[in-house]
C-alpha cells in the first residue's frame, strides 16, 4: 500500500508540473501585452501635450499682438479706464478706512461738489457771483466787479432704505452754501448753509410716490451751466425753478417696444414769491392763507434715440391766493418742455409757459399781483400779474469729455397790467421791469469723471415799464471736484 501512495503521488506530480509551466507562460504573455499597450498610449498622450504646448504658444502670441494692437488703437480708452478703475479703488479704499453709518443701519452715501466761482461783471447786476437781472448803477450796485466764491459747493447725502410693499424707499437731502452772509467783516466770504432739495421717494416698478422739497415736476428742466449753480441759470429770465414742498405721484405707461408714457399730479406749497416777515419766526403767505395746496399736473412722452433720451412734455398749474381783506387771485400756468437729442452729438432742450401770478416759481420776474395801495384795505385793487417766458438750449458734445452750450431765455410781463396800477413796491423785485432777457455761452470740460472745468459768457438785458433798459455781462470760470 505504501509502494502504491508513492507511485501515485509522483504520477500526480509530474502531470502537474508542465500545466503550472503553462499558466506561467500565458500570464507573462499577457503582462507583455498590457506593457505594449501602455506604451503605445504614453507615446500617444506625449505627442497630445506637445501638440497642445504648441497651440498655447500660438494662443499665447496671437494674445499679445492683440493686445499691441488695443493698445495702439484704442490708448484714449483705455487710459479712461484706468482712470475710472483708479477712483474705484480709491473709493473702495476709503470705504475700507472710513464709512458713513446711519441709526437706521440702511446704507448711506455721502457726495458733493467743491465748486469755486471766479467772476467778472460789467455792469450792475442783482448779485455778484451768480447774477439774474441787469441793473441801473448806483452806489451800492458798482458798473464793474471782481471776485471769487466756493458758496455754490454742494453737499448731498442720499440713503436707501427697506422695500415696503414692494416699494424700494430712498431719501436723499441737498445743500449749498448760498443761503446768504454773517453780519461780520469779510461774511461774504462765510457763506451760510442752506437746504436746497430733499425728497422721499416710494418706487415700484411703473409707479412712484415721491414727497419732499424738489423743483417744480411740470417745469423739470434747466440750462446746462456749473457758473449759476445756487439759482438755476435763466431764472426770471424764463425758468421755472423754484424749489417748492410738494408731494406727486408718477406711472409710466409703456406705448411701444422702445417708448412710454410718464404720468404725473400731485399737490405743492402755493409760494407767491414773497420775502419771509422774519428771520426766526415762519407767517403764511399769500398762498398759505387760501388754505389749500396748489395743484399741478404732466404729461410726457419719452422715447430712446441716438442712445439718449428724447422727452416732450405738457403741464399745468393751478393754486389759489389770498392776500387779504378780500382779496384772492387764481394763479395759473400752462407750461411745455423738450429734450430732443438729433445727429448724435446735438441735444436741443427748453422750456415755454403762459400763466398768471407766477412769482412763487421764479415767473413774471419774482413777482405774483400788483396792487393799487396797501393790501389791507379793501378798497385796493389786486390783480395777479400775467406772464409769458421760456428758454432753448442747444448742446453739442464734441467729445465724452467735452460739452458746449448755447441758450437764451426771456421772461415777459404785458405793459397794459403795468399801466393799471401805480408801481407800488410790494415783494422783492422792482414792480417797474417789464422783461427780462439773458443769454449764454460755455463749455463744459470733464477730464475725469471726478474734475470739472468750465467757462462761461452770459449777457442780461433788462427792460423797465418806462422802455429804457439796463444791459450787463458776466464772465465766469468754475472749476469743480465731484466727490
Amino acid at each position: 500500500m505504501a509502494i502504491t501512495a508513492v507511485v501515485f503521488m509522483a504520477s500526480v506530480q509530474a502531470d502537474a508540473q508542465p500545466q503550472a509551466d503553462a499558466s506561467l507562460q500565458d500570464g507573462m504573455q499577457a503582462l507583455q501585452k498590457q506593457i505594449g499597450e501602455m506604451k503605445a498610449m504614453m507615446e500617444e498622450m506625449k505627442t497630445e501635450i506637445v501638440r497642445t504646448r504648441a497651440e498655447a504658444q500660438e494662443l499665447r502670441q496671437m494674445l499679445e499682438a492683440s493686445r499691441d494692437n488695443v493698445n495702439d488703437q484704442y490708448t484714449g480708452p483705455l487710459q479712461t479706464l484706468a482712470e475710472e478703475q483708479q477712483l474705484l479703488n480709491a473709493k473702495v479704499d476709503e470705504q475700507y478706512q472710513t464709512k458713513v453709518e446711519s441709526a437706521s443701519k440702511y446704507r448711506v452715501r455721502l457726495s458733493g461738489t467743491v465748486l469755486m466761482n471766479l467772476f467778472r461783471n460789467s455792469g450792475a447786476v442783482d448779485n455778484l457771483d451768480f447774477p439774474s437781472l441787469a441793473l441801473e448803477s448806483s452806489s451800492i450796485y458798482s458798473r464793474r466787479s471782481i471776485g471769487g466764491t466756493l458758496r455754490q459747493s454742494l453737499v448731498g447725502l442720499e440713503v436707501f432704505g427697506p422695500q415696503i410693499k414692494g416699494a424700494h424707499v430712498r431719501g436723499d437731502l441737498q445743500f449749498d452754501f448760498a443761503g446768504g452772509f454773517p453780519n461780520a467783516p469779510d461774511g461774504v466770504t462765510f457763506g451760510l448753509p442752506r437746504l436746497r432739495t430733499g425728497t422721499l421717494r416710494l418706487d415700484w416698478p411703473r409707479t412712484s410716490v415721491v414727497a419732499g422739497q424738489d423743483a417744480p415736476f411740470f417745469s423739470p428742466l434747466s440750462p446746462s451751466s456749473i457758473a449759476s449753480v445756487a439759482v438755476p441759470a435763466l431764472s426770471y429770465a424764463g425758468n421755472l425753478w423754484t424749489w417748492i414742498p410738494q408731494v406727486r405721484v408718477e406711472h409710466r405707461l409703456d406705448v411701444t417696444e422702445g417708448s412710454n408714457v410718464l404720468l404725473q399730479g400731485g399737490i405743492l406749497d402755493p409760494l407767491t414769491g414773497q420775502p419771509p416777515a422774519s428771520q426766526f419766526v415762519r407767517t403764511p403767505q399769500a398762498g398759505e392763507a387760501s388754505r389749500q395746496p396748489a395743484y399741478a399736473t404732466r404729461v410726457a412722452w419719452n422715447r430712446r434715440t441716438f442712445d439718449r433720451e428724447l422727452t416732450v412734455g405738457a403741464g399745468t398749474y393751478y393754486a389759489r391766493h389770498y392776500w387779504g381783506s378780500g382779496h384772492t387771485v387764481d394763479a395759473w400756468a400752462a407750461t411745455a418742455d423738450w429734450m430732443i437729442p438729433f445727429g448724435g452729438r446735438w441735444e436741443l432742450s427748453g422750456e415755454f409757459y403762459r400763466g398768471r401770478a407766477l412769482g412763487g416759481l421764479g415767473g413774471g420776474i419774482g413777482r405774483s399781483a400788483l396792487f393799487s395801495g396797501a393790501a389791507v384795505y379793501t378798497s385796493t385793487r389786486v390783480k395777479g400779474l400775467n406772464a409769458t417766458g421760456g428758454w432753448a438750449q442747444l448742446k453739442f458734445r464734441q467729445t465724452d469729455k467735452l460739452e458746449w452750450n448755447g441758450a437764451y431765455g426771456e421772461d415777459s410781463v404785458p405793459a397794459g397790467d403795468l399801466r393799471l396800477f401805480p408801481l407800488i413796491q410790494q415783494g422783492y423785485y422792482d414792480p417797474s421791469i417789464a422783461r427780462n432777457q439773458s443769454s449764454l455761452i460755455n463749455f463744459i470740460y470733464r477730464p475725469r469723471s471726478d474734475l470739472m472745468l468750465s467757462l462761461e459768457y452770459r449777457r442780461f438785458r433788462t427792460f423797465m415799464f418806462q422802455g429804457d433798459s439796463q444791459k450787463a455781462n458776466h464772465i465766469n470760470l468754475s472749476m469743480g471736484v465731484l466727490f
